[in-house]
């Protein structure tokens, strides 16, 4: 048994050090997420869900494309279409299509969205502070300045996230 723990010992845990970067950012993700789900849950909404309500709120009350929300996700939706009609059935959305492009689907938030956000708000606000408020201010801008500089290079030109 000495021979094992002698050898586990000599074996690197990581490959390379950005491989350690890359698992870290993504247990670390994994954890703060299950914080996050936590609190939508309570609402039956996934965070790319959240993500298109908050999207549309910030537009409100001009609709937007279908295509320019799904494009300004923070993470991709491969079914976009699926989870506008979820938004849509629940009634948190309205669809509608473009005076100027009948292909075109504009969506907005109803005033039952604009509830639900309201209604998420400080709870998710308070998850969030369970999530990071451990770190000082100072932390949290070294760390997102960080994260914005790794992300850079696989970010589009023009993305806000650059």
């Amino acid at each position: 048994m000495g021979t094992v723990t002698a050898r586990a010992r000599q074996t690197p845990r990581f490959d390379s050090p950005e491989q350690e970067v890359y698992l870290t950012l993504w247990r670390v993700y994994d954890r703060l997420r299950a914080v996050e789900a936590e609190v939508l849950d309570r609402w039956q909404l996934s965070a790319q869900q959240y993500n298109v309500l908050r999207l549309l709120q910030a537009a409100h009350p001009q609709p937007q494309p279908t295509l320019k929300v799904a494009a300004r996700l923070i993470s991709r939706a491969p079914d976009i279409t699926r989870m506008v009609n979820k938004l849509a059935a629940r009634g948190l959305i309205r669809r509608q299509r473009s005076t100027a492009d009948r292909r075109t689907s504009l969506l907005a938030l109803t005033p039952a969205g604009l509830d639900l956000l309201e209604a998420i708000a400080e709870p998710l606000r308070a998850g969030h502070v369970r999530q990071l408020g451990h770190l000082a201010p100072a932390e949290m801008r070294t760390l997102t300045r960080l994260l914005r500089k790794a992300g850079r290079p696989h970010e589009p030109l023009g993305s806000p996230w650059r």
